[in-house]
């Protein structure tokens, strides 16, 4: 079980699954490394997914990390993006997904913490 107390910038009511199902089960390194980040960041930062269900992430065509509790998507744009990426990168996260384009507030960075041979470690949204 999660100890939110730990995460002075992050509320379990953040992280929960958007389709309903009231699940949170993210994982505290996770949440450390995304403490960690917000503290390089000095900004608050804005949590638009953090876990989704195996059902619900399949369900809006997610790749599969959500379900992991290694991943969160936030709201960041413009040269806020810029400087949340150079914490990204200083906290080590593993997988940093952008989407800089189209209406501001639709523009996103997803982190997660997850490594592999074949995960790649930067992407851009469509």
């Amino acid at each position: 079980m999660t100890d939110w107390s730990k995460y002075a910038n992050f509320t379990e009511a953040e992280f929960v699954c958007h389709c309903g199902c009231g699940r949170a089960d993210m994982k505290e390194p996770f949440l450390a490394r995304l403490q960690w980040a917000r503290d390089v960041y000095c900004h608050p930062i804005v949590v638009t997914s953090g876990y989704r269900c195996p059902e619900y992430d399949e369900a809006i065509g997610g790749a599969g990390v959500h379900p992991t509790g290694h991943a969160a998507d936030i709201a960041v744009s413009g040269e806020d993006s810029f400087n949340m990426l150079f914490a990204a990168l200083h906290v080590d996260m593993r997988g940093i997904g952008l989407k800089q384009h189209g209406p501001w507030d639709g523009r996103f960075m997803h982190l997660d913490d997850l490594s592999g041979p074949t995960r790649p470690r930067s992407w851009t949204y469509k």
